[in-house]
């Protein structure tokens, strides 16, 4: 059974001067457990809204969601279950933060839950885990706090919650090279030690070739393609005529390529270009 399923998912919104717009128009798309599907696209192509769909923040002009295999429409008591099981976390997530004390904040998404106060205190301190962060930093203010520990906390209120499926919109937006780094890792940790789903939306396509398994690429409200990031993104001019880009490290060993020099295709991170040229050099 998927762990998220869409069939001819469709959101229409009104415009004064053309009727009704698709933002997602038809999506047909099918996650499985514990896989970590990146959605990619230029600004407008319809990500944000298409997760938003995921835990029932919006309802569909036509089509389904199915989480575990649950129309997450069909009464309240499914679109409850499905906002506890698909944890959704928004860009600039740190922008939320409000409570005095960053334990405060995490527990905030458990209490709503109606969890017993001891199971809370775990959740707080495994999340805290997920994200790098030590039960120290509990009682500290979220204001004190640097904007990439800000932002870790924010995500992990969410991992809190320990929904199925994690979905992060832009998780690296406005952090800096090392503060990216780190959420990388701890996305990619939290997977591993927790076999869950997680969707990640994205506009650095070094960060998707680093970790995603399956790229989704939206353009103009639908699915352009759906495959490995070496399906997707071999598929380098449509990608550019899409506003995109492949990795830069990815149209460097594509020019040495042109060049007549004997690299191989599929070079996507900078780990793999400084393979690739240990092995010509030897």
């Amino acid at each position: 059974m998927n762990a998220i399923q869409t069939q001819n998912l469709t959101y229409r919104y009104p415009n004064t001067r053309k009727g009704t717009v698709a933002a997602i128009d038809g999506i047909d798309l099918a996650v499985a457990p514990g896989e970590l599907l990146a959605v990619i696209g230029h600004t407008g192509s319809g990500k944000s809204t298409l997760v938003q769909h995921l835990n029932a923040l919006l309802r569909p002009t036509a089509g389904l969601v199915l989480v575990d295999g649950k129309n997450i429409w069909e009464n309240k008591k499914a679109i409850r279950a499905a906002r506890f099981w698909v944890g959704l976390c928004f860009q600039y997530p740190e922008y939320q933060l409000f409570e005095e004390t960053v334990e405060k904040d995490i527990s905030f998404g458990p209490k709503n839950m109606g969890l017993e106060a001891e199971e809370i205190r775990r959740r707080v301190l495994h999340a805290l885990g997920y994200v790098g962060l030590s039960e120290a930093y509990c009682a500290k203010s979220p204001f004190d706090l640097s904007g990439g520990e800000k932002r870790r906390v924010a995500i992990a209120g969410v991992m809190a919650m320990e929904p199925q499926a994690l979905v992060l919109d832009e998780p690296t937006a406005g952090l800096d090279p090392a503060g990216k780094a780190q959420i990388l890792s701890m996305i990619r940790r939290y997977r591993e030690e927790t076999g869950r789903t997680v969707i990640l939306i994205s506009h650095n396509m070094e960060e998707v070739a680093q970790i995603a398994g399956r790229v989704l690429v939206m353009h103009q409200g639908r699915a352009a393609m759906l495959g490995t990031v070496d399906e997707v993104f071999s598929r380098a001019q449509e990608l550019t005529a899409m506003g995109l880009t492949v990795p830069t490290v990815t149209r460097i060993f594509m020019r040495l390529r042109d060049m007549g020099l004997p690299v191989r295709g599929g070079v996507y991170t900078m780990e793999q270009g400084v393979e690739e040229l240990r092995r010509l050099k030897a």
